[in-house]
């Protein structure tokens, strides 16, 4: 049986549940880029949330939720970095095991954070099919409950809360802006926005050689039979059912950036705010870059995911 979609109760819940776990990351501002957007910017700075991203906030929901009995056979899940590392770290808080199936290749700065916190680590091919079929694997092997990256509705539930604090620390504002990959933090944040801003659009930034979200919205139904290209890999994910089910519902619009346009926003947002993130972040602020004039002299909120970085390996040096 699927799984309830989210509401806005659950939101809340989530809130006071990872209240005595996760940080309330601060609003940055840069006049800076203000000036080069044409818009008033405020940045939740989610790479400096616990494990480096704004996936600890849905992990240590679904971690926290669990009765104990469930808790105490531990959790499983595939993760190209971000989301294994987040609940590593919530199983940690829990005391509980946690295994974490990781694609061959993956970022080898987000590896060392799942195995930092502790996790046992399960080497898969790089597909979404291998991913999917290895943690099943060690789902029966085990009895661990499977905390999906994205779908999971503990998850949406607990992404849904950076927005609701960047909406009540900097409310009212006109547009919201988020990456997609999998769709669980804009889900999360069209639930919250819809809740509690309901004048607020909400927009997802997608990187052009994984638009699957773009694509399926544009065409009503999910399109997800695609290789991904992109520099971003936190949003190479397929578009989760749930989540495209509560875009549609709250009228979300996605913009496709491409991979220069996302590396030039990195290097800015370095630049500018001091501020340590990925492309898969960065990529927000491309969107609005990229599109001026669908915000000018609004007052956008950006929901920058996550900072996990390799520094030996920085994506200019490599498209140099």
């Amino acid at each position: 049986m699927p799984m309830p979609l989210p509401t806005f109760d659950d939101v809340l819940a989530a809130a006071a549940r990872i209240a005595p776990h996760a940080h309330a990351t601060p609003v940055l501002r840069s006049r800076a880029l203000d000036a080069l957007a044409g818009c008033e910017l405020h940045f939740k700075a989610e790479p400096l949330q616990r494990s480096g991203a704004f996936k600890f906030r849905g992990a240590c929901n679904a971690v926290w939720a669990l009765d104990d009995a469930r808790a105490a056979r531990g959790v499983v899940t595939h993760s190209s970095g971000n989301h294994g590392a987040a609940l590593a770290l919530a199983a940690q808080t829990r005391g509980i095991a946690c295994h974490v199936v990781v694609p061959e290749g993956a970022n080898a700065a987000k590896r060392a954070n799942i195995e930092r916190y502790g996790a046992q680590l399960h080497t898969c091919a790089p597909t979404i099919d291998a991913r999917e079929a290895a943690a099943a694997r060690v789902q029966a092997d085990t009895g661990a409950t499977l905390i999906h990256p994205y779908t999971h509705p503990h998850v949406i539930a607990g992404q849904g809360t950076a927005a609701l604090e960047l909406l009540n620390a900097q409310g009212p504002l006109d547009t919201l802006v988020a990456p997609v990959g999998g769709g669980g933090l804009l889900s999360g944040t069209a639930i919250a926005a819809a809740a509690t801003a309901p004048a607020c659009r909400v927009v997802g930034a997608e990187p052009e050689g994984a638009a699957d979200t773009a694509n399926s919205l544009a065409a009503g139904e999910r399109r997800i039979d695609f290789v991904p290209d992109t520099v971003c890999d936190g949003l190479r994910g397929t578009l989760g059912e749930p989540n495209f089910a509560l875009l549609r519902a709250h009228g979300v619009e996605v913009l496709t950036v491409s991979d220069a346009d996302t590396l030039a926003a990195m290097r800015l947002l370095w630049q500018c705010l001091k501020l340590l993130v990925e492309p898969s972040s960065a990529i927000a602020l491309a969107a609005i870059l990229q599109q001026r004039d669908r915000f000018a002299g609004q007052r956008v909120g950006v929901l920058l995911s996550g900072g996990n970085v390799d520094l030996a390996a920085l994506p200019w040096e490599r498209a140099a």
